[in-house]
């Protein structure tokens, strides 16, 4: 199978819409940071090895809910029962530069979300009432910046090194269920490799990353530092002029690593853990001069802890030029 050569931007922009949906549509805090487990780990999240621009698009829907008596930390209060239904739009601009550091392609970039949230739950009220709480929320959420990548090639293996920087830019107010930021910053150095057989099609690709977040000012609350990682097993395809096209499977492993902590963490170091798979759907495409990449992923979270559970749909779609 002849690998074609395209842009790769499609995993920055997933990374960072996931990670605006985990915001609202898990634990805001506790039990989830900026990073949605599963944003990345395929090939299309690769980077390119070719100078140049590209953008992305990337549309994502989240569903889930937890038990009637799971407690969850979110906005400066205790949430029973919550159930969230998220979708985010994300637009990504990434240059490869052709600037080479110790041997390898050096690139940065930016991805913009814009979000939709609903969010149902109860709370305590003062005389230990139980009160129902409706919440949603649409607009801006918090931007994520690439201010440095660096990328290797050696023929159909490819790896690199990234920073990614969360900045709290989306609207945050302490005692809302439905928030379209979360008011702190997140450093997120990542590591990722992937290797595309252009002999037989077969692809193996991982993605790993660390979460270092600060404090939550508005709320005194610290969520622990994250390790997560995301794979990919998959079959690429030649299917004559529509391009190639691959199938497979992608599963997620993420764990907070040390605890809450603050004024805010009533619930103790509340540490959350998630485990999940979903298949896979890509496509490589030239439309025009232009080549085209796509990718469909539902992944389904099979187990939990101190989190909602809910199943995730996205569409990856990125043009090189």
């Amino acid at each position: 199978m002849k690998r074609a050569n395209w842009i790769t931007v499609v995993g920055a922009a997933a990374v960072a819409a996931l990670g605006m949906l985990a915001a609202a549509a898990r634990a805001e805090e506790g039990g989830s940071g900026h990073y949605a487990p599963g944003a990345a780990a395929s090939f299309v999240d690769a980077l390119p090895g070719k100078p140049g621009w590209a953008v992305a698009s990337y549309s994502m829907y989240y569903t889930g809910s937890a038990g009637a008596t799971r407690a969850l930390p979110i906005g400066g209060q205790v949430t029973f029962g919550l159930k969230a239904k998220a979708y985010a739009e994300t637009v990504l601009a990434l240059y490869q530069t052709p600037l080479k550091l110790l041997g390898g392609d050096c690139a940065f970039g930016i991805a913009v979300p814009f979000l939709r949230m609903d969010a149902d739950g109860s709370i305590t009220g003062p005389l230990g009432n139980t009160i129902a709480v409706n919440d949603s929320a649409s607009g801006l959420g918090d931007v994520i910046l690439y201010p440095f990548m660096l990328g290797w090639v050696k023929g159909d293996l490819k790896y690199d090194v990234r920073l990614g920087v969360y900045a709290p830019t989306g609207a945050y107010d302490k005692g809302r269920l439905a928030n379209l930021g979360k008011n702190y910053w997140t450093l997120e150095p990542t590591v990722s490799v992937s290797w595309l057989s252009s002999k037989i099609g077969t692809e193996v690709s991982a993605y790993a990353g660390m979460d270092f977040n600060t404090t939550n000012d508005a709320t005194q609350y610290r969520s622990g530092d994250v390790l997560h990682i995301d794979a990919t097993i998959a079959q690429h395809l030649p299917v004559g002029k529509l391009g190639v096209i691959g199938l497979g499977a992608n599963g997620f492993f993420y764990k907070q690593i040390t605890g809450d902590s603050g004024a805010g963490a009533v619930l103790g170091d509340f540490k959350g853990r998630t485990e999940g798979i979903g298949p896979v759907l890509s496509l490589i495409t030239k439309v025009g001069h232009a080549n085209l990449a796509a990718e469909l992923k539902w992944l389904k979270e099979t187990s939990v802890e101190n989190r909602v559970k809910g199943d995730t749909y996205f569409l990856k779609i990125g043009v090189a030029f």
